[in-house]
């Protein structure tokens, strides 16, 4: 019984997980922002946003109650403060500047935006420190890791497939994707901003 709660228990985490991550809502973005790098760095570039996004959300999976507590901030601070710097990159990639390599080859996007906040944004923060707090005993502790390590797995896959389509579309095509990638990012931005300043009143 207790074998088939936590296995239960780390399917839900996993999808929900998934869901919250969305790996091909943040395949546009990745794709603008590494189209002008070459096939070997894309996919070093995606593998590197699914670690990190892994290393932030095992971060709060462990400590996240301990650090809102001692930094005494609130799920919505974290929420506009995310949202904030995800529009400052939106108004880049509308811009153009970061598919200008004089300008973006040094930056490592798979931290940020990719690895957070996009990815391990606010919502996934949210959600994995709620499932670690339902954890009880060894064996639900197993199911949530390995939830969120199957996760990100499927993220790494995503984007390093993904990549594929650059040859496709070309230049051309990655300068429209980094139109759009800015646009949808302004609207999830906007978003996070705006539920951040509903969660603060």
């Amino acid at each position: 019984m207790n074998e088939l709660t936590a296995l239960t228990f780390g399917l839900q985490a996993f999808v929900t997980l998934l869901v919250i991550l969305d790996p091909p809502g943040a395949a546009p973005l990745f794709l603008s922002l590494v189209g002008g790098r070459d096939r070997r760095e894309q996919v070093r570039m995606a593998w590197l946003a699914a670690a990190t996004s892994l290393l932030i959300i095992t971060i709060f999976a462990i400590f996240g109650q301990f650090i809102v507590d001692y930094l005494e901030i609130s799920i919505s601070a974290l929420q506009g403060a995310g949202g904030l710097l995800l529009l400052l990159i939106s108004l880049d990639l509308l811009k153009g500047i970061e598919n200008d390599p004089t300008k973006s080859g040094e930056k490592n996007v798979a931290l940020v935006p990719l690895g957070t906040p996009l990815l391990a944004g606010p919502g996934a923060i949210v959600t994995i420190m709620l499932f670690a707090s339902r954890v009880e005993g060894t064996e639900t502790g197993i199911g949530l890791a390995g939830a969120v390590i199957g996760a990100h797995i499927v993220i790494g896959l995503t984007l390093m497939f993904a990549t594929g389509i650059i040859s496709v579309i070309k230049e051309t095509g990655v300068a429209l994707l980094a139109k759009v990638a800015g646009l949808l990012t302004a609207a999830i931005a906007f978003e996070m901003v705006m539920t951040g300043i509903k969660g603060l009143l």
